[in-house]
């Protein structure tokens, strides 16, 4: 074989292995690309509404809710949605009956509480916190990355903030205290990033101020009070009661 037919084959070979090495890096980074931050929480039938209570839906007329709304009470608490405010289905259990355009499947109803409880225990129990205390439970104006973000007291939004990552990144918000959204702020979403793979597991109470815009599933361990003129684009899965005034809720 003469000298430069050996140099071409050498040149074939190195430019297959960078070829080579090229998709290898592509593969990886697409891989990389597909989710960053954790695995997203399970919400088992629970996804399946947009608002779901253990102990009751109040709502000052008049509300839009796009999805299904389910309530569970405990003590008899009232849901006081119309059938013209709800563009899916309602599931109630009441003694008094259910409305006339509910669905009465009690046994349906049981088992997506049960998953909302399952849901904020596996978002609670995250370890392994990307960011602890940020801003000392003060976010407004920040931009957040997709990961997993603690907080050992309560959580305020006072300004807007943004939520920057792709369609298939995942927030999850640990919160020990109370979630407050000022009124007429947003939190927003950039680069794509989805409400339904946004998670904010709050063990104190939930208020979403006056005209505010929020994103993302609210996992209440107790109230969710959404004031007058404010919209959610997510779900709203409270252990006891959810109040509304006025307000457009999507689920995602």
């Amino acid at each position: 074989m003469s000298m430069k037919s050996g140099s071409v084959n050498l040149t074939k070979r190195v430019s297959a292995f960078l070829l080579g090495a090229t998709a290898l890096c592509l593969t990886t980074a697409n891989i990389v690309a597909a989710q960053q931050g954790p695995v997203p929480v399970n919400l088992g039938s629970a996804r399946t509404f947009a608002i779901l209570s253990k102990s009751g839906i109040t709502d000052v007329p008049a509300s839009a809710i796009v999805g299904n709304v389910g309530t569970s009470p405990i003590t008899g608490a009232a849901l006081l949605l119309t059938c013209g405010e709800v563009s899916g289905k309602i599931y109630t259990v009441d003694a008094a009956g259910p409305l006339p355009c509910a669905v009465p499947d009690a046994t349906f109803l049981g088992s997506a509480v049960l998953d909302m409880e399952y849901a904020y225990d596996d978002a609670a129990g995250r370890v392994g916190p990307d960011f602890t205390e940020l801003g000392a439970g003060e976010i407004g104006g920040l931009t957040l990355a997709p990961g997993l973000y603690k907080w050992g007291t309560g959580l305020l939004i006072s300004r807007n903030v943004t939520l920057s990552g792709g369609p298939n990144d995942v927030w999850i918000f640990q919160v020990a205290g109370t979630l407050n959204q000022a009124s007429a702020t947003r939190v927003i979403l950039a680069g794509g990033a989805l409400p339904k793979n946004i998670f904010w597991q709050v063990a104190g109470a939930v208020t979403l101020g006056t005209t505010a815009h929020f994103n993302g599933v609210v996992l209440a361990k107790t109230k969710i009070a959404v004031n007058t003129g404010a919209s959610v684009n997510g779900r709203l899965l409270a252990q006891t009661a959810v109040t509304l005034q006025m307000n457009a809720v999507t689920a995602p």
